[in-house]
């Protein structure tokens, strides 16, 4: 066995090179001379994924300098992102066997003895027979572990340094818990409804029209706490206003799976009858469905990209599909000899798949089929209930009947983090300072589309014509269309047309006055053509009556 997981991560400083001016230059004309030295084989990789824009045909001359000035700082940006490439401390971890030796053999107890100090003491288990099977969830940066018994047993710590945050005894059922935007709050799915907690275990809300919980999902960048229940409604609840955003009929019977794309933001539920449903906000509808199963979905799973989806079928099958194109066949299957509980993905695309009594863990399985799994761990007499890995590290937390484990999964986790997307060395202020920020740069729900990039597409249909739904991007078309509306009016859309136009539609006092004086002008005409009515008599009723 070679190579070990990866070790503490090393935070790098900015301030090198203080005094020289070459540290200071920008990526403008001055580095122009500079970038035929450096190797940019990677170059494609830190390019945007945006649609690129012919510049050369927009008339615009201030859409047109906008255009081009974004397009040069992404190019500058992918630019310096390749340079400092250097600058990265850490490599992935990895585990390979020798001869006949196959890496699924190898047991935790093999791992440890051939890992530093550091790295061994990841791997522990907490002992808690009475309250569980339990749910888990780690913070975005890795650091911190939620945990929730579903028997009412919750607790939060930090599971580097064994520092525990909160520990509460709910006396109510838990189906399901989840951190909001950092360690300081987090949310309960409950037997009635959905809880808010604090850092230190208060109560600080709660959501009734949650109601019957099963799932929770929360997205970090819109500030959207989504759940769903036995009654088969979806709901999002914004956080920061404290504002149920949308609540979505799904008309497919209770969910008991839900998940996230961390690349746009689209939910994926698992039905009863074999279907994946992708939801947004936007839609009273699903965007999409899928058949993935001949049975209830069990598990599912996206990785960070959004490019592949995991699903798990009570049907023993494990497939995996490209979710950019959604074909009705999988990219491959799997056949588990037992029906998978759960599903993860990691940073580093690696696959666990939890099966009852054990998980077992496939390198990357969604490029080219993989003939055996990676590795493979074994918990004698528990059932797991969820199993997920933490960020940054080559960690797996496992939850199931008797507790919570955490095993070492070499190669798992991204050796390398971004600090201004998720710190794992922050501080009190930097978590404050970044709470405040997240909140200034929230996303708004109505953004959240299948394609993130749309909303850097250029529209060349004017906008009264993309209302009426006519919109086309051919541009001879459109000014034939503009032409006859133009000419339609014919003398009678002048300024003062237009305005009179306007006021057809108002309603006011003046206007019901004259109504009313009208009528009786008409009324009063009426009368003086048919003269005075004759008094009444008592022979007036066997005249016929007159037709209606």
């Amino acid at each position: 066995m070679v190579g070990k997981p990866t070790p503490e991560h090393i935070a790098l400083s900015n301030d090198s090179g203080k005094g020289s001016k070459k540290h200071h230059e920008e990526p403008g004309r001055k580095n122009k001379r500079k970038r035929k030295d450096i190797s940019l084989k990677n170059l494609d990789n830190y390019k945007r994924k945006a649609p690129s824009v012919n510049v050369k045909g927009i008339k615009d001359k201030k859409l047109k300098s906008s255009l081009a000035k974004y397009a040069k700082k992404g190019e500058d940006a992918a630019y310096q992102a390749v340079r400092a490439e250097i600058l990265l401390p850490e490599e992935a971890g990895l585990m390979e066997a020798e001869g006949l030796e196959k890496t699924f053999n190898f047991t935790q107890s093999e791992i440890v003895k051939h890992v530093d100090i550091a790295a061994s003491r990841k791997v522990f288990d907490l002992r808690l027979d009475q309250l569980g099977p339990y749910k888990l969830r780690y913070t975005r940066n890795g650091r911190h572990l939620l945990l929730g018994g579903r028997k009412g047993h919750v607790a939060s710590f930090d599971w580097k340094t064994g520092t525990l945050g909160c520990e509460i005894q709910l006396a109510e059922t838990v189906r399901d818990v989840t951190w909001l935007h950092n360690n300081d709050m987090f949310a309960v799915a409950q037997k009635r409804h959905t809880y808010i907690y604090d850092g230190s275990g208060a109560e600080v809300h709660v959501l009734r029209k949650h109601l019957d919980p099963l799932c929770l999902e929360f997205l970090p960048y819109h500030f959207l706490l989504a759940s769903v229940g036995n009654a088969g409604w979806l709901k999002y609840q914004d956080v920061s206003i404290g504002e149920l955003v949308v609540e979505l009929r799904t008309k497919q019977g209770p969910c008991r799976v839900m998940r996230q794309n961390p690349h746009n933001a689209i939910l994926h539920l698992g039905h009863n009858n074999g279907t994946v449903t992708l939801w947004t906000p936007n839609l009273s509808t699903f965007a999409v469905k899928q058949l993935c199963h001949r049975g209830p979905v069990q598990a599912l799973a996206v990785d960070v990209q959004g490019r592949y989806m995991a699903t798990a079928g009570l049907d023993g099958q494990l497939k995996i599909w490209d979710i950019r194109n959604f074909k009705s066949e999988p990219l491959e299957k799997y056949f588990t000899r037992q029906c998978g509980t759960d599903i993860d993905i990691s940073q580093r695309n690696q696959l666990a798949v939890a099966i009852k009594g054990g998980v077992q863990v496939w390198s990357n399985p969604f490029t080219s089929k993989q003939q055996s799994p990676y590795m493979n761990h074994r918990i004698p007499g528990c059932l797991i209930e969820q199993c997920r890995f933490s960020a940054f590290e080559d960690v797996l937390g496992l939850g199931h009947s008797h507790g919570f484990s955490s095993i070492l999964v070499p190669g798992s986790g991204e050796p390398n983090f971004d600090s201004m997307e998720a710190n794992v060395f922050e501080t009190q202020t930097q978590k404050r300072e970044t709470e405040v920020k997240q909140v200034l740069e929230k996303i708004p729900s109505n953004l959240i589309s299948l394609n993130p990039t749309d909303i850097l597409r250029v529209r060349r249909t004017p906008a009264s014509i993309a209302r009426e739904g006519t919109g086309s991007d051919n541009e001879e078309e459109m000014k034939k269309k503009v032409e006859i509306r133009k000419k339609k009016a014919r003398g009678r859309n002048s300024v003062k047309l237009r305005f009179l136009r306007k006021k057809r539609n108002v309603i006011d006092q003046a206007r019901e006055n004259l109504k009313q004086k009208l009528e009786k002008e008409k009324e009063a005409r009426r009368r003086e053509r048919t003269g005075p009515s004759p008094p009444p008599t008592a022979l007036d009723r066997f005249n016929p009556k007159p037709e209606a």
